[in-house]
């Protein structure tokens, strides 16, 4: 392939989905890695891999480098239609001139790709994209595809009201728990997740100079009707602002029966998950390197957020009384879990996005983790949404007195963790005991931590969120 490296740069650098921005690094290089069967005359539909390479941000730094999946259609003719996601025009080697387009803007490319996924071919061209397919879920072939515009570091795609297909753009060598959560949760028959349909995997020897897979995308149920958890919180946190003399138990828009749904939901899929993945026993010196890594986070979050230091000593406390830990259980996780990662249909909650924390790398996002991880990260989500509506005086009418605000953030918060919590453990069948308490201690603080660092770096005005949670008024 001879794309010109100054227009491939310039779009990867300009694309949402590019996690490098800010970042000083150039374009190693683009390699074809497969291609699409069935394309019509004067059409080819590429999947490319960038290599994308940084510069040391040290001097003891080795250079970090990043692979990004490129889907792209190359047409012999310009198309008007696809003008807006137009990446360049060049002449390639193989298929002659070209007009280059990103493959999931087009309709007819994602065409192929979709009945690559209802009859997988027994190869593809140059044989390196492997199609696989879950039986019990007979695809519409006839639907159009949709772009969700919306979507930051992956590309999502709606076949009609079928199906979902998930483009992975920063990709890496080895699997990806998002598919692999979600194709045990789907042979389990989890009401929880939205249902696998099938998977593309890259089979590349070039990779690491031994058999390497990437998984590229996966297809999914598509969840239509469902409403996102955290828009769902938000509007119950301006129904109770609207209501000047109600409690949070008292307005129509109460989120706490919802919230104790959710936890039950998260229990059941930690159940379904320790049933089908490694459950293990982490011995005193795990723990104590689990506490070693928090207070190592918190140590760096200081030199970013000095209003921590009012608050370092009770964290510490926090991370030592984890420290004493004689041994905890682990298993498979989400990893990230929040409102954001939860969709409320008719039928119940269902929990989305296994991928893990995204900054992580994949061998860290695949290793086993409390469930406490979990819950506190939804805990910290049931803080986040009312704090966040009495910062932007979303729908208040209560005097706007900041006062009430907050109080009235801090109730809808205290009854809603309350309820969340009550109702996972107890379909646990697992009290809050020591172990438990102290796991949810430790990782709701490390949240905060985390939390703060971002706010300072992105979002300065909500800096407060956090901070009020360490100074004990949530």
């Amino acid at each position: 392939m001879s794309a010109p490296t100054e227009v491939l740069t310039q779009w990867i650098g300009e694309a949402r989905w590019f996690g490098g921005k800010g970042r000083e690094w150039t374009l190693a290089g683009v390699r074809r890695v497969g291609e699409l069967p069935d394309a019509p005359p004067g059409v080819r539909v590429v999947v490319e891999l960038a290599e994308v390479a940084y510069a040391p941000s040290g001097e003891d730094q080795a250079a970090e480098s990043e692979l990004y999946q490129l889907p792209l259609a190359y047409y012999a003719e310009p198309q008007e239609r696809l003008a807006h996601a137009l990446v360049g025009e060049w002449d390639d080697e193989e298929f002659g001139h070209a007009f280059v387009y990103d493959a999931v803007h087009d309709r007819e490319s994602m065409a192929l790709w979709l009945r690559a996924f209802a009859a997988p071919p027994t190869s593809t061209a140059r044989g390196l994209l492997h199609f696989h397919r879950l039986p019990g879920h007979e695809l519409d072939l006839q639907a159009h595809s949709t772009l969700f515009s919306g979507e930051q570091s992956n590309s999502s795609v709606a076949f009609g009201e079928d199906a979902l297909m998930k483009v992975f753009r920063k990709v890496t060598p080895g699997v990806n728990p998002d598919i692999a959560i979600h194709q045990v949760l789907t042979e389990a028959e989890s009401s929880h997740v939205a249902s696998l349909y099938g998977w593309l995997d890259l089979v590349d020897d070039e990779l690491g100079g031994t058999d390497s897979t990437i998984q590229l995308a996966m297809l999914q149920q598509f969840l239509r009707t469902a409403s996102d958890g955290w828009d769902l919180a938000l509007a119950s946190v301006r129904n109770l602002f609207a209501e000047a003399d109600l409690h949070a138990d008292e307005v129509g828009g109460d989120f706490a029966g919802e919230a104790a749904r959710l936890g039950v939901a998260l229990a059941e899929v930690h159940a379904d998950l320790a049933a089908h993945f490694p459950v293990e026993r982490r011995d005193a010196a795990a723990v104590a390197g689990l506490a070693s890594a928090m207070e190592q986070r918190l140590s760096e979050a200081l030199e970013v957020v000095p209003d921590l230091a009012a608050h370092e000593a009770r964290l510490r406390e926090t991370y030592a009384r984890l420290r004493a830990l004689d041994a905890i259980e682990v298993q498979q996780v989400h990893g990230d879990l929040h409102l954001g990662q939860t969709l409320r249909t008719s039928k119940g909650w269902k929990i989305v996005d296994f991928e893990g924390e995204p900054a992580k790398p994949l061998a860290e996002r695949l290793r086993p983790d409390s469930v406490w991880r979990d819950v506190a990260g939804m805990i910290r989500s049931f803080d986040y949404a009312p704090r966040v509506v009495a910062l932007t005086g979303g729908g208040v009418d209560s005097g706007g007195e900041a006062e009430q605000r907050a109080y009235r953030a801090g109730e809808w918060s205290a009854r809603n963790r309350a309820a969340f919590l009550d109702a996972y453990t107890t379909q646990r069948g697992q009290d809050l005991d020591r172990t438990a308490a102290t796991l949810l201690d430790a990782y709701v603080a490390d949240k905060v931590v985390y939390e703060a660092v971002y706010e300072a770096r992105n979002r300065p005005g909500w800096l407060s969120i956090p901070l009020a949670a360490l100074k004990g008024t949530q």
